[in-house]
């Protein structure tokens, strides 16, 4: 069974490849979900690296509905992943309903140019997940990352067993996999299982903190703020 760790710093990537890690994914911010990482850390891990090295291509943290400046933006980390020498690429974009965005999913599919695409778990949110199945299936997705619409894929386990057999398109479970679970998957068939597989290292408290956890929202996206900006730039 190939394991994919999901990793946000050449450190973790490291631990990942000497530990036994068939594949990472590359991103930056874990800690929200994941972000396209930069191109100084993808650069590194290719040279570095003898394992396969899929890159997470997501913009910003929040939910999966993108604007056209943000989808040219995605297409262009694509390629630049891609000229760097990666070998996956995984994404995805749904619309403002959170079904699937088949016309925007196709552009990114095509910016890749024959690298395989992974749909990742954007998917969780789709309310039709069957429907979703087949439509990424017809355009020819080569994975979706999925827990099966639950927090923990392991509370899905019938669920994701259903579409693998099911469906061509591999389905890569992720969410709440860890050590004492992913036999499971193994022994349900899965090729492939999905984690992180980290721990925090406490370096003691901070003097002045610099995470904003007002920030971390779901189904939405931070934004600068006009009139907070016109009103200082004005007064100043």
């Amino acid at each position: 069974m190939i394991v994919e760790i999901c990793v946000d710093s050449m450190q973790s990537a490291l631990i990942a490849e000497k530990s036994g890690a068939n594949r990472i994914e590359l991103c930056s911010a874990l800690a929200l979900g994941g972000l396209t990482p930069s191109w100084g850390l993808i650069e590194k891990a290719v040279k570095e690296l003898s394992i396969n090295i899929h890159v997470l291509i997501r913009p910003r943290g929040g939910d999966f509905t993108y604007s056209k400046s943000e989808i040219d933006l995605m297409i262009a980390d694509i390629e630049m992943a891609k000229s760097l020498g990666v070998q996956g690429i995984v994404s995805g974009i749904l619309h403002e309903d959170h079904t699937l965005d088949i016309e925007n999913t196709i552009h990114l599919i095509k910016a890749c140019e024959g690298l395989p695409f992974t749909f990742h778990r954007a998917f969780d949110w789709i309310p039709n997940k069957e429907k979703a199945l087949t439509q990424l299936d017809n355009l020819g997705v080569q994975r979706i990352l999925t827990s099966g619409g639950c927090t923990k894929a392991i509370d899905a386990l019938e669920t994701l067993t259903t579409w693998n057999t099911n469906y061509n398109t591999t389905i890569l479970p992720g969410g709440g996999i860890n050590s004492s679970n992913h036999q499971a998957f193994r022994a349900a068939g899965f090729e492939e299982i999905h984690l992180s597989a980290t721990k925090v290292i406490d370096k003691g408290e901070v003097e002045i903190p610099m995470n904003a956890s007002k920030y971390l929202v779901e189904d939405g996206y931070i934004l600068c703020d006009h009139k907070i900006v016109s009103n200082i730039c004005n007064e100043s």
